[in-house]
């Protein structure tokens, strides 16, 4: 087995309206910064595994992602793999 270091970013769909970002956008404009018109606030997950291949791995990533990280109805998922470095 080899060592690998995945990550995981998820974001709502474009078409998803993201609360958070929203009350972010609306502080800083509270606080004078109007130029930013659109925030988004997403997740990033780290994790470290063992696979036989970095494409076994990246199939373990992809299907942990889908089964706990993320729900595919709103959101993405972009998922990362690459050997650990030792």
């Amino acid at each position: 087995m080899k060592k690998f270091s995945a990550t995981a970013t998820v974001r709502f769909k474009k078409s998803v309206l993201e609360p958070q970002g929203k009350a972010i956008q609306l502080s800083l404009a509270e606080k004078g910064s109007h130029e930013f018109k659109l925030v988004r606030v997403g997740k990033y997950i780290e994790v470290e595994l063992e696979a036989d291949s970095e494409e076994a791995a990246e199939a373990k990533m992809k299907q942990i992602a889908a089964d706990m990280l993320y729900n595919d109805v709103m959101e993405t998922c972009e998922i990362n793999v690459v050997a650990a470095k030792v």
